[in-house]
């Protein structure tokens, strides 16, 4: 830690009982935990349908005589959301840290749902040729710009209100969420698909789920009309100076903390865009499966990380961030490569177990990091310190992972060898943890 770093002060151990100052849980807490659910379902909503929709999409904007040189043009613009996240972050981190989440987060809603429901009404390169994936980058930038903000900013507010020793608990059920919308919009898909000819669902079926982002955005921005700034964050906004400069002081104070929270979320990110960006269609290119069946096996494993990620969160709250991101980290590593090869095995029920095998050392590590990437920060730079290190670490790690798991495919000719990637990835992550001075945060006050 640097020697200007804020030292962490934590609560001492309660034991799972409800400290001393915390009130029961109010209408609004309740508010803001369902409206920070709301916002990051249509976010991961977002980015969820293009991944689910790969295939199709490089059909439609990315033709090639080559599946292969059509994919990897897909998930190249797939990352570019990712490339422009950081400066969302830097944008709406500063921005929520002084003038309120609450208010950045009706900005980022608004135009991450718009962005998507652009995308549905986009026509292919057939008729408008290069303009085509042109307008579909353009509107992949403003999701990526948009969640920048959201993706940090959601977590933030809930962290703020929520109960302390209940915040692994909170933050858990915030990011569960985002596991839902890859099972609601492949269930989408997957009835459009079975209800049409392949022709109609090419010609305008596939974006009706796109379309479908303006009414839930719309719920959002409802229940977060409701909602107000914490306690904490108005006590902390009385102190600042006019001089105050969020992006600043976040370099200043908090330059080790945020390359660690670079790599510690960097994990999480590559393990859920293999999940959700990579997986459909590598099930069906180096899979042999249909795309019926990618998306009904695929749809199973999200729901059950919804499911137990908050039960990685509940037992963050007892035992602390740390030791469920070594265990996480540990058993994504001897597990990476086992999973890519059930995936790729060509049979629906190995293909199935081989996500779930992916799933559940996902679901201990997120139990630890989704809640560490907030706590190891102070309320005064908590929204721009954490924007910047959790879209560096998503840019890096998990924009990327779909792109380079195709280029490794592609490159070796062995269908499991993103399994080698992802395990490299989890080990260096595993010796960050154990043997540099990374925090426990469990607890945390300030």
């Amino acid at each position: 830690m640097s020697a200007n770093s804020t030292p962490i002060q934590v609560l001492p151990d309660t034991q799972g009982e409800q400290p001393r100052g915390v009130r029961s849980l109010t209408k609004l807490q309740k508010r803001v935990l369902a409206g920070g659910s709301v916002g990051q379902f249509v976010e991961f909503y977002d980015f969820a349908l293009y991944a689910l929709n790969a295939v199709v999409i490089s059909q439609l904007f990315f033709p090639s005589a080559s599946t292969s040189a059509s994919l990897l043009a897909t998930f190249a613009a797939f990352g570019v959301a990712f490339v422009v996240r950081p400066l969302g972050g830097l944008f709406f981190g500063a921005l929520g840290d002084k003038i309120g989440r609450r208010r950045v987060l009706t900005i980022t809603l608004m135009s991450t749902g718009g962005a998507t429901a652009l995308i549905g009404l986009l026509p292919t390169y057939n008729q408008i040729n290069f303009l085509a994936p042109l307008l579909l980058v353009l509107c992949r930038m403003v999701q990526g710009f948009s969640a920048g903000g959201e993706s940090v900013g959601a977590p933030s507010f809930v962290f703020e209100h929520a109960p302390i020793n209940r915040r692994g608990l909170w933050i858990n059920i915030t990011l569960a969420v985002t596991a839902l919308p890859s099972v609601v919009g492949g269930f989408l898909f997957l009835v459009l698909s079975r209800s049409m000819s392949n022709d109609l669902y090419l010609a305008w079926g596939w974006r009706i789920p796109f379309l479908m982002a303006i009414p839930l955005a719309a719920v959002g921005l409802w229940i977060r009309f409701r909602t107000e700034e914490s306690e904490i964050f108005i006590a902390t906004k009385k102190e600042q100076v006019k001089e105050f400069s969020p992006i600043r002081e976040a370099f200043s104070e908090n330059k080790l903390r945020m390359i660690q929270v670079i790599l510690v979320m960097g994990l999480t990110a590559m393990g859920f865009y293999f999940l959700t960006g990579y997986f459909i269609s590598y099930g069906q290119t180096s899979g042999g499966l249909t795309r019926e069946q990618s998306l009904l096996i695929n749809g199973g494993a999200m729901l059950l990380y919804a499911v137990l990620l908050p039960l990685g969160g509940l037992l963050s709250d007892k035992f602390g961030r740390k030791p469920m991101l070594i265990a996480g980290s540990f058993l994504l590593a001897v597990a990476a490569l086992p999973c890519f090869m059930l995936v790729t095995s060509g049979t629906l029920v190995l293909a199935l177990l081989g996500q779930l095998l992916l799933v559940i050392p996902l679901s201990i590590y997120g139990g630890g990091c989704f809640t560490f990437f907030v706590e190891i920060f102070t309320t005064k730079t908590r929204f721009t310190s954490a924007a910047i290190s959790y879209n560096a670490g998503y840019a890096i790690f998990g924009g990327t992972a779909p792109f380079i798991g195709a280029a490794l495919v592609g490159a070796s000719g062995v269908s499991y060898a993103p399994g080698f990637y992802m395990m490299a990835a989890a080990i260096v992550v595993l010796l960050l943890l154990l043997f540099t001075p990374v925090p426990e945060t469990r607890g945390r006050i300030g």
